[in-house]
C-alpha cells in the first residue's frame, strides 16, 4: 500500500516585547532563576493581568503580513491544565476567537533527488496571543528537579496552519519561511537556541488518495529545522510500520530525542474539551479598530515579496539573486547599502551570497557582525570594474580585509599596494609580454593555427605567469587573439 503523510506546524513565536504579556516584569533571557517571576506571573491573590499593548501591535503586524483576518474583537481564555510550572493551574490564551484568523504563507519547496523545487500555499487557520509557562529544570541538584519561572508570563504568538503539507521538506520549507517573516518584520529575535522560536509538528499517515485523516501524534518543542526534518521521517517511517504490522496508532504528544533519532510518546494527547476552557473574567475582549491597523501598517516595512520584485526591476536581478537575497532582511539590506555606495548590483549580489555569506556560516556569525561592511565591500567591488585588480587578487585582498584588526587595517587601496595586487592594464607593457610568450612557444602558435583552441588557453596562461598574474585577463585575450589571427 502507498502511504501519504499529513502534517500540521504549530509555532510558539516569543514576541519582541520588554515586559511580560500581562505585566511589567522583564522578560531577558539567562537571568538568574525566578529573578523575573512577578507577582502576576506567580498567580499571587489579588493580582490582576493588564494586556501589553506592544504584543497587540505584533499580532496585529503578523497578521497584516500574511493578508490575514485580523479580528476586531478576540477574547482571553483560560486553558485549564495542572502542571508544577504553571502556578495559576491555567495558562491564559485564547480559544474561540483568536486575534488572527486565516491567513496564507507562501513557500519554497528545494529540489531533492529528481524532484524539481516547486512553490506552495500554506493555509494559516488563527494565530492567537497566549502566555508562555514556566521551566521545569531537573538535575540541577542530584536527585531532584526545580522550577523557574521567569519565563511564565513571557507573551508568545501561536501560530497554528492547516494540515497541509506532505513531506518533512515541506514543514520545513514552511517552518524556515516563517522564521525569516517573522524576524523580517521584527516581532521575534528568532533565536531558536534561546526557544524563541519553537515548533510543535503534528504528524500522520493515510491511503495515498483517500480524504479521511489519519490519527495524528505531536511531535514537541523542536528548535531546530535538522531535528524537525529528523524527527518527522523518523515518526513517518513508525506509523508507517505501526499499521503494516496491524497495530493501531494512538493520539498522543511525543518527544524526539536527537542522540538515537528517535520519537517517544510521553503522553496522551488532550482535546480541547480536557483544557476547560473559558472566558478569563480579568480580561476585557480585545478590540482592535481599523485605526490601530492603519497605525501598525504605517510601521510595517517593505515585505520579501515586494522586495524580491523591486530587486529584480530596480536592478535586473534574476529571480532566483533576488529570491536569494530576500530570504534575510538583514542580507537584503547589506546589499542595497553596498549598491548605494557604488557597487554593480549584480558584483554585489554575486558577492553577498557568495564569499560574504560563506565566511559568515564557516563562523556562524550573523551578517550583522560581518567584518567586512557594506561600504568596504562596495570599495573592494569599484577596484574589479575599474582593472585596478582582478577578480582573483580581490578574493585575496577580501581575505586580507576580513582577518583584519580594525578598519584602518581593512582600506582596500592600501592592502593592494601592501600585496603587490594592481592589475597591469598598459596596452604596450602587455603586447610586450605576449610578444615573448609567443617566441619562446613557436610549438603552441602552429597548434592553434592547426584548430586546436586548447593551445589559446595555454598560451594565455603562459602569458599570465611571465605577469605573476598581474596582467588584465580580458587584455591579455583580446591581444593575444588578434596577434594569433593577423
Amino acid at each position: 500500500m502507498e502511504w501519504e503523510v499529513v502534517i500540521g506546524l504549530e509555532t510558539h513565536t516569543q514576541l519582541q516585547t520588554n515586559t511580560k504579556i500581562f505585566s511589567g516584569a522583564a522578560i531577558k533571557y539567562g537571568a538568574e532563576p525566578n529573578t523575573q517571576a512577578c507577582e502576576v506571573s506567580i498567580a499571587l491573590p489579588g493580582v490582576l493581568p493588564v494586556l501589553n499593548k506592544q504584543a497587540v501591535h505584533c499580532a496585529i503586524k503578523f497578521g497584516l503580513a500574511i493578508h490575514a483576518e485580523i479580528a476586531p474583537r478576540s477574547v482571553f481564555a483560560r486553558k485549564n491544565y495542572f502542571y508544577p510550572d504553571l502556578p495559576k493551574g491555567y495558562q491564559i490564551s485564547q480559544f474561540e476567537l483568536p486575534v488572527v484568523g486565516k491567513g496564507a504563507v507562501t513557500i519554497q519547496v528545494p529540489a531533492v533527488g529528481k524532484n524539481a523545487a516547486y512553490e506552495k500555499v500554506i493555509n494559516i487557520t488563527r494565530a492567537h496571543l497566549e502566555e508562555d509557562a514556566g521551566k521545569s529544570v531537573h538535575g540541577a541538584v542530584e536527585g531532584m528537579s526545580g522550577i523557574d519561572l521567569n519565563r511564565a508570563g513571557t507573551p508568545l504568538l501561536e501560530i497554528v496552519t492547516e494540515p497541509d503539507m506532505r513531506s518533512a521538506a515541506e514543514a520545513v520549507a514552511y517552518a524556515k519561511q516563517l522564521h525569516e517573516l517573522v524576524q523580517w518584520i521584527g516581532i521575534c529575535d528568532g533565536n531558536m537556541q534561546e526557544g524563541s522560536f519553537r515548533c510543535d509538528v503534528n504528524v500522520s499517515v493515510r491511503p495515498k488518495g483517500t480524504e479521511k485523516l489519519g490519527t495524528r501524534r505531536e511531535i514537541k518543542n523542536l528548535n531546530s529545522f535538522k531535528f524537525m526534518q529528523q524527527a518527522i521521517e523518523y515518526e513517518t517511517r513508525w506509523q508507517i510500520e505501526t499499521l503494516e504490522d496491524g497495530g493501531t496508532i494512538h493520539q498522543a504528544t511525543v518527544l524526539f530525542n536527537p542522540d538515537t533519532g528517535e520519537t517517544r510518546a510521553m503522553r496522551s494527547k488532550e482535546e480541547a474539551n480536557d483544557y476547560r476552557y473559558f472566558p478569563d473574567p480579568d480580561l476585557l475582549p480585545l478590540v482592535i479598530t481599523e485605526a490601530d491597523k492603519a497605525l501598525v501598517l504605517a510601521e510595517m516595512p517593505e515585505l520579501p515579496a515586494a522586495m524580491k520584485a523591486r530587486f529584480e526591476a530596480q536592478y535586473s536581478l534574476s529571480a532566483y539573486d533576488a529570491s536569494a537575497l530576500t530570504t534575510s532582511r538583514e542580507l537584503a539590506d547589506y546589499f542595497v547599502a553596498a549598491v548605494d555606495a557604488g557597487a554593480d548590483a549584480k558584483q554585489a549580489a554575486n558577492w553577498a551570497m557568495g564569499s560574504v555569506s560563506a565566511k559568515l556560516n564557516s563562523e556562524d556569525k550573523p551578517i550583522s557582525a560581518s567584518p567586512v561592511s557594506a561600504l568596504q565591500l562596495a570599495q573592494l567591488l569599484k577596484r574589479i570594474s575599474d582593472n585596478t585588480i582582478s577578480n582573483n587578487a580581490a578574493k585575496q585582498v577580501f581575505d586580507a580585509m576580513w582577518n583584519a584588526e580594525g578598519d584602518a587595517e581593512r582600506d582596500v587601496d592600501a592592502i593592494i599596494a601592501a600585496k603587490g595586487l594592481k592589475q597591469e592594464s598598459d596596452s604596450g607593457a602587455i603586447e610586450a609580454i605576449i610578444d615573448e610568450v609567443l617566441a619562446a612557444n613557436a610549438a603552441m602558435v602552429e597548434e592553434f593555427k592547426a584548430g586546436k583552441e586548447k593551445a589559446f588557453n595555454a598560451l594565455v596562461g603562459q602569458a599570465m605567469k611571465a605577469s605573476k598574474g598581474k596582467a588584465n585577463p580580458a587584455q591579455v585575450n583580446d591581444i593575444l587573439k588578434k596577434k594569433l589571427t593577423a
